[in-house]
């Protein structure tokens, strides 16, 4: 064994010996978020016609129907039907599909799903406060995701910073 070799191998080995002393750090704790959960006439008193199809029927609003494609000021995007923020506007980027998009939601907000009422299956997302349907993911999105989730305008209600 040559010196480079030996000191290589030693140095490999302190740095093993002092990675095993240091204690491993907690994660911090996920957020408690309380479920609401309401019957279909409490909903519907809460949301429009257009909301109540989206987020509790699993519509689809028309693209290109949402003011909220052409936001750009900073603040947070909240679903509609609990104001749950699921997504920061840092998040936001134009995909050209006529909903509004985004490559990262805020930790903890969204529950999937496969969704096969197109035959093929596809990952829907929801709130994961009121079960809210808010759209789909796909692997077409930017970095630093890749993911593109593409949400119903009328399932979010834009908060301003």
């Amino acid at each position: 064994m040559n010196r480079r070799t030996f000191v290589s191998a030693l140095a490999g080995l302190f740095a093993a010996v002092n990675a095993a002393d240091v204690p491993a750090q907690p994660k911090p704790a996920a957020e408690k978020i309380e479920k609401l959960v309401l019957k279909p006439e409490e909903w519907k008193k809460r949301l429009t016609p257009e909301q109540y199809a989206v987020l509790r029927e699993e519509a689809t609003e028309r693209p290109g129907s949402s003011p909220l494609n052409g936001e750009k000021r900073k603040g947070l995007y909240a679903c509609a039907a609990c104001d749950l923020p699921l997504f920061g506007s840092e998040a936001k980027y134009e995909s050209g599909t006529g909903w509004p998009s985004f490559h990262t939601p805020l930790p903890g907000r969204l529950g999937t799903r496969t969704d096969y009422k197109l035959i093929y299956p596809r990952t829907e997302y929801h709130c994961i406060r009121c079960g809210g349907h808010q759209g789909h993911v796909f692997d077409d999105g930017p970095q630093p995701t890749g993911k593109r989730y593409c949400n119903n305008g009328v399932a979010l209600k834009f908060v301003p910073a």
